[in-house]
């Protein structure tokens, strides 16, 4: 398996998809192998069980993140440390994502196996149909490569499948959809510390402080709240591009008063603070995925979120959560207040939510889904 990030230097999305999926899959009695980017603070080789991660070293650090240079001196390392394996030999070869698109079919190539690739979005999809400043326009063109090599395209989400299928003229009984799982344990609620009762006033949201992300609609959401609820309180965490823009709108439409951006907090705090919530929203203008969903419905707070891409396939036919229109600051701020006024609702969502994480989004399962796509991809299905 091949990833450009993984846990501990990042934590959320794609590295918490791949180190799950690595840990559930050696778990079940399978020899993983991970072969990533070395970054600081942490350690060149890791071994759990049948679970190996190999951490390279890349030759041009000063180059930006992704730039297409630097990506290419971290694939040649990711094939010399695959190279280093010795005898051992692959089944499969899983990629995910464009930076490790080189390295991956060179891996399959020489272990003379089948290639799967895991988008986790594009460039593109991930930026409005476009592809933004700092990012080179080739990567596109690296995608599509990709996903023509690969024996078996899987996508996290079906929105993200049908757009991948159209752009990259793959044929679509060749692309699946496995969704990213999520530790139910860790995040169910332990007992709590003086200071993290709940708080019935809490409205609580927190990622990357993108525009995309739609924090501004909660902001104009919480206005209209006011007179309703003179009590409530919101908490926007997370950190990104957006954030001093963000601060400007909330202080513009005046609920600063109301709305407290504390930056980046541990995920120890994150599960305090979504325990404590009277109600968590996600207000996405657009989201591949959705792992902050999972996230709050493992916790057991109640849900309110945008009704966009792989976030409203996670609810979708479940009473696990209320949705809105993405966009939409008026029924937003209503979603909110028949959660706030309604316990029964609340305690409803909350169930249906731990239960809707348990039956599909648990490791195990997930890891389940992904064996038989390996297996279709081997023509053993």
């Amino acid at each position: 398996m091949f990833s450009w990030e993984t846990p501990p230097a990042v934590s959320g999305g794609r590295a918490a998809h791949v180190d799950g999926l690595a840990h559930a899959l050696a778990d079940a009695g399978h020899e993983v192998v991970v072969i990533t980017r070395l970054t600081p603070g942490t350690s060149k080789f890791t071994e759990s069980g049948s679970f190996r991660t190999l951490r390279v070293e890349i030759d041009l650090p000063w180059l930006p993140d992704r730039a297409i240079a630097r990506v290419a001196s971290a694939n040649h390392a990711f094939v010399m440390a695959a190279a280093d394996l010795g005898e051992w030999r692959a089944d499969i070869v899983h990629a995910h994502d464009w930076e490790v698109s080189w390295a991956s079919q060179v891996a399959a190539r020489h272990h003379g196996c089948p290639l799967v690739t895991t988008f986790h979005g594009t460039e593109r999809s991930r930026h409005g149909g476009h592809v933004p400043p700092g990012i080179p326009s080739d990567v596109n063109g690296i995608e599509w490569w990709q996903a023509v090599a690969s024996r078996r395209v899987i996508t996290i989400s079906k929105i993200l499948g049908r757009q991948v299928t159209t752009d990259f003229e793959l044929d679509p009984a060749a692309v699946r959809s496995v969704p990213g799982g999520i530790d139910q344990t860790w995040w169910a609620a332990p007992a709590p510390h003086a200071g993290e009762q709940p708080d019935a006033n809490l409205i609580f949201a927190w990622g990357s402080i993108k525009y995309e992300k739609g924090f501004h609609v909660l902001a104009g959401a919480m206005a209209q709240l006011r007179s309703h609820h003179p009590e409530v309180h919101c908490v926007i965490a997370g950190r990104g591009s957006y954030l001093a823009d963000l601060q400007s709108q909330i202080d513009v439409i005046g609920v600063s008063d109301l709305i407290d951006l504390p930056g980046y907090i541990s995920d120890h705090e994150l599960r305090t603070m979504i325990h404590r919530s009277a109600c968590v929203v996600i207000p996405s203008l657009y989201e591949p995925f959705g792992v902050v969903a999972l996230e709050a419905l493992a916790g057991g707070s109640p849900l309110v979120i945008a009704e966009t891409g792989g976030l409203a396939e996670i609810v979708e036919g479940t009473n696990a959560a209320l949705t809105f229109e993405p966009g939409n600051t008026g029924q937003l701020a209503e979603r909110i207040d028949t959660v706030l006024g309604d316990r029964h609702l609340a305690e409803s969502l909350s169930a249906h939510g731990r239960q809707l994480v348990e039956q599909s989004y648990s490791w195990s399962a997930i890891a389940q889904r992904m064996m038989a796509c390996y297996l279709d991809a081997l023509g053993l299905s």
